[in-house]
C-alpha cells in the first residue's frame, strides 16, 4: 500500500465530504462545517497553513548530526516520533458515514500504537461518539487520551471517571468546543468554562489535565495558575471561530512564557515533518495532526495510518539533517526564518 493509493480509497470512502485535495489547506472546503471544512470563509482554517509557511528553514549540511533522534517521552510514555492523532469525531455527519465511530476510534488506536505513537480521542453531539473512543482505549490497556467537550461540570467529571476506568494516559476538554455548531445542532448544551471551574476540573481527577483550544498568552497563564498539566494550542482546525490566527502565529509568545512550566502541544495546520519541526522550533513539546489522520483511516484503515506517520516520521528526519538539529527533544529557534 503507497500513500497516494491510500488517498485515492480515502477520496472515494469521502466523497461529497471531502475532496482529499492535493494540499490539505480548507480552500475547497471553506464553509463546510458540518463536513471537513473551516468556519465560516474558512480564513481560520488557512490561517494555519498560512502561519507556518511564513517560516522558512536556514539550511545546513556542515554539522556533526548523523542519525537524528525523534523519541519523546508524553504522560510516561515513550513515543517514537513527537506527534500524535488529534481528538476527531463525528464520522457520518462531518465524513459520511463510510466507516463508523467505533471503527474509527479503534483504527486511529491501533494504528496510532504500530506506529510507536498516541491517538487521542473525542466527544460530539451523540453522546456515543465519546463512549467509542472510552472502548478503544480500553481496548487498547489505556493507550490513549480522550478529551471531552465543555459540557455542564457534571458530565465532564463523569466522562473523567470513564477516562480513569478505561486506563487512560490523560484525560482533557476542549475549551473551544463551546463554540461547536455541531453540538447546538444536537441539543448537547457546551459553554466556556471559569477559571474556577476549570480548577474543579483539575482537581477532580489524579491523571494529567489537558486543556484544548489555548489561542492567547491570557488563556495559557488562567491554565497554568489552575494547575493544567499540558495545553494544546489550537484553533480547533478553524471550525469554532472565524478569522483567528494560525497557531504558527500565537505560538512562540506562549512557549516564551510556560515552556518548561508545562507541556505545550501545537494543533494546526501540519501537513509535513518538515511543519512539525517548525513548531518544534517555536517551542511545542509535540504536535497533533487531524485531517490527514482522518484521509488515512478512511483511506487504508490502522495501516493506512501507520503509513502516514512513517512518512511524516521520515520527512522529520530528514528536515532534521538538513537543519543540524540532534533531538526534537531540543530544537533551536535558530533553524528558522520568518518571511
Amino acid at each position: 500500500m503507497t500513500w497516494e493509493e491510500v488517498r485515492k480509497n480515502a477520496r472515494e470512502k469521502l466523497k461529497g465530504f471531502c475532496k482529499v485535495c492535493p494540499v490539505c489547506n480548507g480552500v475547497a472546503c471553506a464553509g463546510e462545517v458540518p463536513g471537513m471544512g473551516g468556519l465560516g470563509t474558512g480564513s481560520a482554517f488557512r490561517a494555519n497553513l498560512e502561519a507556518l509557511n511564513r517560516y522558512k528553514f536556514n539550511l545546513t549540511a556542515i554539522h556533526e548530526v548523523k542519525s537524528p533522534l525523534t523519541e519523546i517521552e508524553l504522560f510516561g510514555q515513550t513515543l517514537s516520533l513527537p506527534v500524535m492523532a488529534a481528538p476527531i469525531t463525528g464520522t457520518t455527519y462531518n465524513m459520511g458515514g463510510a466507516i463508523t465511530e467505533d471503527v474509527y476510534t479503534e483504527e486511529v488506536i491501533a494504528g496510532s500504537l504500530m506506529a510507536g505513537t498516541i491517538g487521542w480521542t473525542g466527544d460530539g453531539a451523540d453522546p456515543l461518539m465519546y463512549s467509542s473512543g472510552i472502548n478503544a482505549i480500553k481496548k487498547f490497556e489505556g493507550k490513549g487520551i480522550p478529551i471531552i467537550k465543555p459540557r455542564a461540570q457534571e458530565e465532564i467529571i463523569k466522562r473523567i471517571r470513564m477516562a480513569e476506568e478505561a486506563g487512560a494516559l490523560a484525560v482533557g476538554v476542549d475549551i473551544d468546543g463551546a463554540g461547536l455548531i455541531t453540538m447546538a445542532l444536537k441539543g448537547q448544551p457546551v459553554s466556556p468554562k471559569t477559571p474556577k471551574e476549570i480548577e474543579e476540573l483539575v482537581k477532580a481527577t489524579k491523571l494529567p489535565f489537558i486543556l484544548k483550544g489555548i489561542m492567547t498568552v491570557k488563556d495559557a497563564e488562567i491554565a497554568y495558575d489552575c494547575g493544567v498539566s499540558c495545553i494544546v494550542v489550537s484553533n480547533h482546525g478553524g471550525r469554532v471561530l472565524d478569522h483567528t490566527p494560525g497557531v504558527a502565529d500565537v505560538l512562540p509568545e506562549i512557549t516564551a512564557k510556560f515552556k518548561g512550566k508545562m507541556t505545550i502541544i501545537a494543533d494546526g495546520g501540519v501537513r509535513s515533518g518538515a511543519d512539525v519541526l517548525k513548531l518544534l522550533a517555536l517551542g511545542a513539546d509535540a504536535v497533533l495532526i487531524g485531517r490527514p489522520v482522518v484521509i488515512a483511516v478512511f483511506g487504508g484503515m490502522r495501516e493506512g495510518l501507520k503509513l502516514y506517520f512513517d512518512k511524516i516520521k521520515n520527512e522529520l528526519i530528514q528536515t532534521m539533517l538538513l537543519t543540524g538539529v540532534a533531538s526534537v527533544k531540543d530544537v533551536p529557534a535558530s533553524i528558522l526564518v520568518k518571511m
